[in-house]
């Protein structure tokens, strides 16, 4: 089967049989619309008789996608998620389909194997064509040198949005551009939206709500379970959860992956020989997710947790509130940032704190520095090395053995371009809009240098994101969630624990609120560690809800 076959396949009689039996037929005549760029919740349609023509409406013309004939359906991966539509769905001739409603294709999806391969496939290839076509009609005007542009390119490339960038300092006809739209230099980045109305320099969370990403919550709905982040941890529980018919909701500060999904490359992640980046590794699990019923709410992140009764309460930055029998909390960590002499002011425009493709366009032939001795800085240094001239990693320990797995290990020494410098720590950073120069000393001899260094990845480790939780859950010395056997008596007496037996394996001080992933106290830094935690804690939340 070639690629446009996966992309826009045909069901066999038997297949369109089984989509019959749950759908709605009803006729349709030329020129009817079924769904609108910008759509949201639309239906799955099949063509029995007749066709339907996909088409992307971009700078006021109509891109055509494909004509679908008998045999062939609609849609894409946001179908699960009740995302916008990004095409215009139109029928080309009279004749018959069947239509699905999200509902219906939920059930589809989870109860047919066959048919969900088919579909997800299908639905997954066309997102990605998407993301890969040069013209969009999301449109990013930034500049190279803006922290602002840096934030949305990540944001919006992390949740998989496919969008256009142009860059107003470099690209010819951009004033002319910024003039028709009334639009001041001052005000990049700016987002210019499908329905044509223009974001200036939107925060995360207004650009989710302008793009759909971020679902209407109803604070009266009692969830099974809220999901606290959507790293592999929380992804991981999210999957199990919902695949086992509980009622999900997970909340997720930026974007799926957490930490990971900003990995360039993980290759020692199980069933995956040649690896896999963060990003894919990410997009995959929250399609799972959804395909099991999981609602995802992107950008929402949590500043409050009422603890104290049940239903728990969880506090929202935009100001509402959810509810749920049982809480997961996988908010993870954030970056550990250097303590350096403007370091914010490089932030986005030379100092990045990820190595994806995004980031890597800077490096090209140049010059580079990896600071951080663990797996994320080795993985970082690693793939930069096919990018970059030369590529530094500066630890302030004497090896990288006791933080970094052999593999990578053995990758950084033998490639000829990276160069380990142990016992080294950044001194300064320097440049006019971008950085331009990074020094560094040792530590034993104090010697400095300087090199004409434009990027600078830092992968220091990360502190937990536990401040929301202040006042409920016992934390350990370093801010991170003690669960079972790891919680003192005298601990359990103080956060009254109220009942007769003792905390489960992942549960914290407060009973049916667990925590998973690197936001737990003594857990492993690792993705399927992550993972595992997360179908684990599953079991114990189903225990949980029995005791209500």
């Amino acid at each position: 089967m070639d690629r446009y076959e996966q992309i826009f396949p045909r069901l066999t009689d038997a297949q369109l049989s089984r989509i019959s039996a749950a759908g709605q037929h009803r006729g349709v005549q030329a020129g009817e619309l079924l769904f609108e760029a910008g759509d949201q919740n639309t239906d799955f349609f099949v063509v029995i008789s007749g066709g339907i023509e996909i088409v992307r409406p971009v700078a006021g013309r109509e891109q055509p996608v494909a004509l679908l004939g008998p045999g062939q359906f609609t849609g894409e991966i946001n179908m699960l998620s009740a995302r916008r539509a990004w095409a215009r769905g139109r029928v080309a001739a009279d004749g018959s389909i069947i239509a699905l409603d999200r509902d219906g294709l939920h059930a589809m999806v989870q109860r047919d194997p066959e048919l969900s391969e088919i579909l997800l496939r299908a639905f997954i290839l066309r997102r990605v064509a998407l993301i890969n076509q040069s013209d969009n009609d999301l449109v990013l005007l930034g500049s190279r040198h803006s922290l602002g542009t840096q934030r949305i390119k990540e944001f919006l490339t992390r949740n998989g949005e496919p969008f256009t960038y142009h860059d107003v300092e470099t690209e010819p006809g951009m004033q002319a551009m910024l003039d028709r739209l009334q639009i001041g230099i001052n005000e990049v980045p700016v987002v210019v939206c499908q329905e044509g109305y223009v974001l200036r320099n939107p925060s995360i969370e207004g650009l989710a709500s302008a793009l759909g990403l971020t679902p209407e919550l109803d604070a009266r709905t009692v969830r099974d379970v809220v999901i606290v982040g959507g790293g592999p941890a929380g992804l991981g529980a999210a999957v199990y959860a919902a695949s086992e018919g509980l009622d999900v909701l997970v909340l997720e500060s930026t974007a799926p992956g957490g930490q990971a999904g900003t990995s360039s490359r993980i290759e020692n992640y199980l069933g995956f020989p040649t690896g896999i980046s963060g990003l894919a590794l990410a997009g995959r699990a929250l399609t799972q997710a959804e395909k099991f019923g999981a609602e995802v709410a992107i950008a929402r992140s949590a500043v409050r947790f009422n603890c104290d009764q049940r239903p728990y309460r969880v506090h929202l930055s935009d100001g509402e509130v959810v509810q749920a029998r049982t809480i997961v909390i996988a908010t993870g960590a954030r970056y550990r940032k250097l303590d350096v002499p403007a370091l914010s002011r490089f932030e986005g425009a030379g100092i990045f704190y990820s190595a994806t493709h995004l980031e890597a366009q800077s490096c090209k032939e140049e010059e580079i520095a990896v600071v951080g001795g663990g797996n994320s800085a080795g993985q970082a240094a690693v793939f930069l090395s096919g990018i970059a001239s030369r590529v530094h990693v500066v630890v302030r320990g004497r090896s990288l053995a006791d933080s970094m797995s052999r593999y990578l290990i053995q990758r950084i020494e033998s490639s000829r371009n990276v160069e380990l410098r142990t016992r080294t720590r950044i001194e300064s950073l320097e440049g006019e809009d971008r950085l331009e120069r990074v020094g560094w000393r040792h530590l034993e001899t104090g010697a400095p240098e300087t090199r004409p260094i434009r990027n600078l990845f830092v992968m220091t480790g990360a502190d937990p994101n536990t401040t929301w939780l202040k006042g409920c859950v016992v934390l350990d010395e370093k801010n991170f969630v003690k669960t079972g056997a790891d919680l003192e008596t005298d601990e359990l007496a103080e956060a009254r624990w109220p009942l007769s037996r003792r905390p489960h394996l992942m549960e914290t001080s407060i009973p049916g609120v667990f925590a998973v992933g690197d936001v737990r106290s003594a857990s492993v830094k690792r993705v399927a560690s992550a993972v595992g935690e997360g179908s684990i804690c599953v079991q114990l939340i189903h225990r949980a809800l029995q005791e209500l």
